[in-house]
């Protein structure tokens, strides 16, 4: 999508420079890794013990590891590297991550993480992709995620997601058959369920109202909650018997009735405001909450 600046009423197309150096995109990205990704940094350059160098590594909101691997252009296979480094990262014990995590964040906040080790992440980040490289993603059940980047005049930085599919359908198709019967199921219908009638109608409303912000906007159901995202999660909504609880991006909310609540440090650095929805009545402002941070994804 080409990228203009309004000058004087006119519109000026601003060109794509591309970066002389791969590490002059690594060195943004691992800088501004919160802003861009949502992820918290913790290494850059990491030696595996076979000898390989894995570009950046970070965790993410979920205590996911995630490996950043980074390419200038077309020809450097970039999916297949990360996907031998993602594992080496398998083999290895939690204990190396945990201190890790540690090292790079403090005991303090590590202790606040509950490591994910079952669901680590790969994520490329590209000027642009091969058909091979989509091909790759869609058939390999690992969360692979490809983004492309664009550096525009001005110093303008765009990161867009590319759409190869749904990986968690994948991830649940490739499990082995103890694993899925063992596993907690999710889905919008069990979590809809937790509620009397009334919350299920309020829930069905809130669902339909929240979907109709955007045709892009994509739903996914956890163990614990709906979670509501675009370029990233705006909403997670868990349903209790006789309310709904929303939480929500950490931002400064237009408020008047002062109904958003910080959640104590600890549960989320993503997702630390909440507001919760008892009735039909209270529909329309809450909604216009969830839309102020549906729009901080943007």
């Amino acid at each position: 999508m080409p990228i203009f600046k309004v000058q004087n009423g006119k519109l000026k197309k601003l060109n794509i420079i591309s970066l002389n150096k791969e590490k002059n995109l690594q060195a943004l990205l691992e800088g501004n890794l919160m802003e861009a990704l949502e992820l918290r940094f913790l290494a850059s350059e990491y030696v595996t013990t076979t000898g390989g160098r894995i570009d950046s590594v970070a965790i993410d909101a979920n205590g996911a590891p995630v490996i950043i691997e980074y390419k200038r252009n077309r020809n450097d296979n970039v999916i297949n590297q990360a996907l031998s480094y993602l594992k080496w990262l398998k083999t290895q014990k939690p204990a190396f991550f945990e201190k890790l995590v540690q090292d790079k964040l403090g005991r303090e906040a590590a202790d606040k993480i509950k490591l994910d080790w079952n669901n680590p992440r790969v994520i490329c980040i590209a000027e642009s992709y091969s058909k091979f490289d989509i091909d790759t993603v869609e058939v390999v059940p690992l969360r692979i995620e490809l983004f492309k980047y664009r550096y525009y005049e001005g110093d303008v930085f765009g990161l867009e997601r590319v759409n190869v599919g749904d990986q968690v359908e994948k991830l649940e198709l490739a499990k082995p058959a103890s694993d899925v019967s063992e596993a907690p199921k999710s889905s919008v219908g069990i979590l809809r369920a937790k509620g009397t009638e009334a919350v299920q109608q309020l829930f069905d409303a809130l669902r339909e109202r929240v979907l109709a912000l955007d045709e892009n906007i994509e739903e996914k159901a956890t163990q614990f909650y709906v979670a509501f995202r675009a370029s990233g999660n705006f909403a997670e909504v868990h349903i209790g018997k006789n309310q709904i609880k929303i939480h929500l991006r950490p931002i400064d909310y237009e408020d008047p009735n002062g109904k958003v609540e910080k959640i104590p440090e600890g549960y989320n650095w993503t997702m630390d405001r909440r507001i919760y929805l008892g009735s039909m009545d209270e529909l329309d402002y809450v909604l216009g909450i969830i839309e102020q941070s549906y729009k901080n994804v943007l």
